[in-house]
């Protein structure tokens, strides 16, 4: 009768631990974990119905650049979805342990307002890559011209695009750094 009892205590004192702190990060992982399958899941469904939209009807309508610019800002909409999910998670999972995340939140701050000013041209990169992207300025396929490279673009991404020229070589151009652009793919007006 003695050992039931003392087994009882111990199962009681384990279930009153795991309901505590690790109960609490299980939680937060599966509802992080659920939340990113769900906003993955919209953010498909939403590019996919932008990248079959008849946005301008009649014969000069790119249905590939269109899929092409919906995948593009399906892949940064996840992401930026993704890093937000996992560092709030992050952040709920040490409070959890106890850690003070006033000092933390400070630092990150000050350690942010460095990379920010040490990333400049990476930023400036990437909102050229966007604006490129939504002004439909050239596309993976089009014949260009920047500076002194002329040929095929073979990738665009949202801080690099990448052409192949006549020659065979594969130039990387960072988008913030074309500054001039021709482009003999597109249609005529």
């Amino acid at each position: 009768m003695n050992s039931a009892l003392t087994v009882n205590t111990h199962l009681k004192s384990a279930w009153s631990w795991f309901s505590g702190a690790p109960l609490h990060i299980l939680a937060i992982i599966a509802i992080a974990f659920a939340i990113q399958k769900l906003g993955s899941r919209a953010i498909n469904r939403a590019m996919n119905r932008i990248a079959e939209a008849d946005f301008v009807p009649g014969p000069k309508r790119g249905l590939a650049r269109q899929r092409e610019r919906a995948k593009t800002a399906g892949t940064v909409l996840r992401s930026a979805m993704t890093a937000t999910i996992w560092l709030i998670a992050g952040t709920m999972v040490m409070s959890e342990f106890g850690l003070n995340l006033g000092p933390l939140v400070a630092s990150a701050g000050v350690i942010g307002v460095a990379l920010g000013l040490g990333a400049q041209t990476i930023v400036r990169d990437v909102l050229a890559g966007i604006f490129m992207l939504i002004e439909d300025q050239f596309g993976v396929g089009d014949e260009v011209e920047m500076f002194e490279v002329k040929g095929l673009v073979e990738s665009v991404g949202l801080r690099i695009t990448t052409v192949r020229s006549d020659d065979g070589t594969l130039w990387y151009l960072r988008n913030g750094e074309i500054l001039k652009l021709g482009n003999k793919s597109q249609p005529k007006h």
